[in-house]
């Protein structure tokens, strides 16, 4: 699903259903608020040293333009960072001008340009190293180098100072069989040997696409359901959420947490959901032994389901049914 869709309304810690709307993402950063103080929390593994104190942290945030990265900003804003305190860096920093107006340092840099990057980070305290993503990826090398670029992100950190990396990692990295976890495996150990203090934020699979798949069943009026676990689905905002809150909040330095939605949803329980808020009875097909197709597949490592975003972020993750409520519009022409 491309472009911007509206996300449910979710309260952040110590905010009233009065005090704030969560606008679609790229649109506006809202207004800066208090500090969400979170209990810290254990470190585990790594000795590297202590970052700063938060309140004169300067936090760096790799892909600024982009999906995720650009809920990170607005996120950081909401938390209470100042704009002053960020260096947005894009390969189009020409995107972030709204943020420049707002006082923030916007950057040009560029994994696969490591001279570029550098400067870049300069002043940075933490960064946030959203990983490249292979699909649409206007440089085809990265393919082929993506663990080079990341090395090439956090090398150059290291080499300024920067002192805490937070890396937008893959649903359990470790043991997950999609040929996706290698490369981020390969990252994390990079990260690990860097002498800088880390942190991996493993996103469960993308909740977001899901929005496409509720018009085509309203429109098809069926699912195809095999014996499925189902997988806990977590919206790209939710893991923006989760990095925001490891950035700008202590005690998440050599943590791993896994980033997942709320419940196992397979074309069962989609169907369910949808059918429900649309009103359209939706039927559920048997697969047969030669019918692989399924409306809602079961994906590598996708039963992974944690309260490790409640515990970072202070709310539950959002649900499919609060998403597809959000949508409305996007997937009720189709009915």
């Amino acid at each position: 699903m491309s472009g911007p869709y509206r996300l449910p309304h979710l309260p952040q810690p110590g905010e009233t259903s009065a005090s704030r709307r969560f606008p679609a993402p790229l649109t506006p950063a809202r207004t800066s608020r208090g500090l969400a103080a979170l209990m810290a929390l254990v470190v585990i593994g790594g000795c590297a040293a202590e970052p700063p104190p938060m309140d004169d942290d300067v936090i760096i945030v790799s892909g600024a333009s982009g999906q995720l990265g650009g809920v990170a900003v607005q996120e950081l804003l909401a938390r209470g960072v100042a704009p002053e305190n960020l260096i947005l860096v894009s390969r189009t920093p020409e995107l972030l001008d709204e943020y420049a107006r707002m006082g923030a340092s916007t950057r040009f840099g560029d994994f696969s340009q490591p001279e570029s990057l550098s400067a870049a980070y300069e002043g940075g305290d933490r960064l946030l190293l959203i990983s490249l993503n292979t699909r649409g990826n206007p440089n085809p090398d990265v393919r082929t180098q993506r663990v080079e670029f990341h090395k090439n992100a956090i090398d150059a950190a290291a080499a300024v100072g920067v002192q805490h990396i937070v890396y937008i990692s893959y649903v359990d990295a470790d043991n997950n069989p999609s040929p996706i976890a290698v490369d981020h495996r390969l990252t994390e150990a990079i990260l690990r040997d860097s002498g800088v203090a880390w942190t991996f934020i493993r996103d469960q699979w993308y909740m977001d696409g899901l929005l496409g798949r509720a018009a085509s069943v309203l429109s098809e009026g069926r699912v195809v359901a095999g014996p499925q676990a189902g997988t806990a689905f977590v919206t790209r905002a939710d893991c923006a959420a989760a990095a925001a809150a490891a950035l700008s909040t202590p005690g998440h330095e050599n943590r791993i947490y896994e980033i997942t939605g709320p419940e196992l949803i397979g074309s069962r329980e989609f169907a369910a959901i949808l059918s429900e808020l649309s009103g359209q009875a939706i039927e559920v097909v048997e697969a047969t032994s030669g019918d692989a197709e399924s409306t809602v597949p079961d994906m590598p490592s996708g039963t992974m389901l944690t309260g490790d975003f409640e515990e970072l972020v202070g709310r539950p993750p959002t649900s499919v049914r609060q998403l597809l409520e959000a949508n409305r519009e996007t997937w009720a022409l189709a009915r």
